[in-house]
């Protein structure tokens, strides 16, 4: 159980229940879905991780030329799914997990049979005909910032990303920023801010639930659609919620989506 104990793994809920594996953003851990993955313990085995470099990941875990990609994210979702024995389940990511989850499906489709994105985007860098949220430059300034002063760039994230309607949410967020370690920070956000996975959404052929808020500053509108209509079998749902992290400052509305998606009850309506 090597790879589970590396990635802090928890595993709740049902022991014979469908798996339900669930992935944490950027600058986050695992206890970020503490308001969602509850919801859905009496029916599915539930289980939460930290990537390597997050929250009480073994800093053994962490390797510099496997997580100089997402792919090798990817491949320690696929190890740890494979260590529990994990088949035909659903995987939800946040963020950047979202497309760590699209390539660990690729690499193991035989682990997944739904995928739930919860703010997805595929690229954070506009390119032509493709609008991402970002200029190479405001990518640039936020790598430089994040190496030059952290924790100053902590405060100022933290309400960008979580939404200031959310002060004790806001405080929390900046709080898990400064628990990870600086280094790591900025080489998950390098990773993570100037990937390309447009290419790797046609492969994923599983129906795919994307989760959009109405209003995020990290991932607009305008991508969740444009992931949404890129996946064979994609849906997208709207949520009436500020910021980049619904399953916190939306929560009830984050089961609800999810609910019917995951239990067949219907596919969800594409917005």
């Amino acid at each position: 159980m090597d790879t589970v104990n590396r990635h802090n793994v928890r595993v709740s809920g049902r022991a014979d229940g469908r798996p339900m594996v669930f992935a944490h953003g950027f600058g986050c851990d695992q206890h970020m879905w503490r308001l969602v993955a509850p919801a859905f313990e009496d029916e599915f085995r539930v289980v939460l991780f930290d990537h390597a470099g997050a929250g009480a990941a073994d800093p053994l875990a962490y390797d510099l030329t496997r997580h100089a990609s997402l792919e090798g994210y990817a491949q320690d979702v696929v190890a740890i799914c494979r260590e529990l024995g994990v088949r035909d389940g659903v995987f939800v990511g946040h963020s950047v997990s979202s497309m760590i989850g699209v390539l660990a499906d690729k690499m193991a489709p035989e682990l997944f049979t739904q995928l739930v994105l919860v703010g997805p985007s595929p690229r954070y860098i506009d390119d032509e005909g493709y609008t991402g949220g970002f200029s190479r430059g405001d990518i640039g300034e936020l790598l430089e910032s994040l190496e030059s002063n952290y924790l100053g760039w902590s405060t100022a994230m933290a309400p960008v990303i979580m939404g200031s309607e959310h002060p004790e949410l806001v405080d929390e967020l900046e709080g898990s920023f400064c628990r990870t370690d600086p280094d790591l920070a900025r080489r998950f956000a390098e990773v993570t801010f100037t990937a390309d996975n447009r290419a790797d959404l046609a492969d994923v052929h599983k129906p795919t639930l994307v989760l959009q808020c109405t209003n995020d500053v990290i991932a607009p509108v305008s991508v969740g659609r444009y992931v949404a209509d890129a996946l064979p079998n994609g849906s997208l749902v709207m949520l009436d919620a500020t910021g980049h992290c619904p399953h916190l400052s939306a929560p009830e509305d984050t089961i609800a989506a999810m609910a019917p998606f995951v239990r067949g009850e219907g596919a969800a309506t594409r917005q």
